[in-house]
């Protein structure tokens, strides 16, 4: 009888695929409702184009990604909105944490748990922005800082549980990362 659980074990590989493949078209869909509401609807915006190319990419389906655009066009629906979020991370590592949601009022706490989590606060408006220079790819820092082993991967595992959460979009960071990550 062996091999007799061969349909499970694809099942639950196939099932732990497609919830990061959801999880990625989720952040996606986000950012194309956002760029189509910003944009009104018009696919030929170059931001919206460019969400759109960074979809695909990713392999999403035509059919999402028109939903998405639609959705952002519409008056109807949820209104999609960018929050930036600021705090300092493991070794004073100034973050900028940039969302998408169509509810702030459930972001900003599951924001502040991850924080709270790590043993960190999340900080007001203002108090972490000083520390980057707004660029077209997103920010830059200031003044990059230099960590220990042991601080950078406490930075890597606080980045990662933020970015597990679907509203958050980008993190940014004071350290000083080698070039090529």
């Amino acid at each position: 009888m062996s091999g007799h659980n061969k349909w499970s074990k694809i099942k639950h590989k196939k099932g732990a695929t497609d919830a990061a493949r959801s999880k990625v078209f989720s952040k996606h869909s986000m950012l194309i409702a956002m760029e189509s509401r910003q944009a009104g609807g018009d696919v030929s915006s170059p931001q919206l184009a460019a969400a759109i190319t960074r979809a695909k990419k990713d392999s999403m389906p035509k059919e999402n990604i028109e939903r998405a655009v639609a959705k952002g066009a519409g008056t109807d629906g949820n209104a999609l909105e960018e929050i930036m979020f600021e705090g300092y991370g493991p070794g004073g590592v100034a973050l900028l944490i940039q969302t998408v949601t169509d509810n702030n009022n459930r972001t900003a706490p599951l924001i502040r748990h991850v924080f709270s989590k790590a043993g960190l606060e999340l900080g007001s408006p203002g108090s972490a922005a000083w520390a980057f220079t707004k660029t077209a790819d997103g920010y830059t820092p200031n003044t990059p800082m230099d960590l220990d082993d042991e601080t950078g991967e406490k930075l890597a595992n606080f980045i990662e549980h933020l970015e597990e959460e679907d509203d958050v979009v980008n993190v940014y960071t004071t350290a000083d990362t080698p070039e090529g990550e």
